[in-house]
């Protein structure tokens, strides 16, 4: 069993850490269709070495949007509380429009 051996990226973006995972994948699908050989451990290791790398970066890209979305709730239920009657208003234009829109798309 011969097959590529790589290193463990470092994935900034959702699209590259989705393309190392399919990567590993890929090449975690060859070993287990190839024949056994001394390199077999080798491979394994490097295997597992990408995949603790990609599931750190996961776990990293996890924790930053539940921090951005606990960030941007936490503002905007602020500047509602901080305007409620002008929330109400924008809520209220905007379930009026989408309701226009909606109806007309029906008809």
């Amino acid at each position: 069993m011969n097959i590529e051996i790589r290193t463990a990226s470092t994935a900034q973006t959702p699209e590259e850490l989705l393309n190392d995972l399919r990567a590993l994948v890929s090449d975690a699908e060859l070993m287990l269709n190839g024949s056994p050989d001394e390199n077999c451990s080798t491979s394994f290791a490097a295997l597992q070495k990408r995949f603790d790398a990609a599931r750190q970066q996961l776990g990293a890209l996890y924790t930053g949007t539940k921090n951005t979305l606990a960030a941007g709730a936490k503002y905007t239920d602020q500047t509602i509380r901080a305007n409620p009657y002008q929330s109400l208003a924008i809520a209220l234009g905007t379930g009026l429009l989408i309701g226009v829109l909606v109806g007309r798309r029906s008809q």
